[in-house]
């Protein structure tokens, strides 16, 4: 059950340590999960690639597959979104991924890293991957 909007916003301005962002849900606020998160390498990336368009933006997808069970897709693409996709952004780059996508991905962060014999998009520091491949495209989930 989540609090009364105006007793939120006292408990915001009194406390600097709410980590997660509010959503907010029928007159009362929630802490939301972290989501996505972009790297500085990865907004640059995105900005250069996207040159101002407003309606690119780089789909994630989580696909079964790859040497540890789970690989990672990513994708340019323009249009309109789907109905269960999620959009992060930040400093004008977009992602997007759907939610099952996202269960997989939650609290993950999406980087750009170059190296001398390629440069991508990857996932970093997923705290739902068990393992991965030493390649870093595919991943194991964390069995509880």
């Amino acid at each position: 059950k989540g609090l009364p909007l105006a007793r939120i916003v006292s408990l915001q301005a009194k406390s600097s340590q709410l980590y997660a962002p509010l959503i907010a849900i029928r007159g009362t606020q929630s802490l939301a999960k972290p989501g996505l998160l972009l790297s500085d390498s990865c907004v640059k990336r995105l900005r250069d690639i996207c040159q101002g368009d407003e309606a690119e933006f780089l789909r994630i997808t989580v696909e079964g597959g790859g040497c540890s069970g789970f690989q990672y897709r990513f994708d340019l693409e323009k249009g309109a979104l789907n109905d269960d996709d999620k959009l992060f952004e930040r400093d004008g780059a977009k992602v997007v991924i759907d939610e099952t996508s996202l269960e997989y991905l939650d609290g993950s962060t999406i980087d750009f890293h170059k190296e001398l014999i390629r440069a991508a998009f990857r996932i970093i520091d997923n705290p739902l991957a068990d393992q991965g491949c030493s390649c870093g495209a595919s991943f194991s989930i964390k069995i509880d």
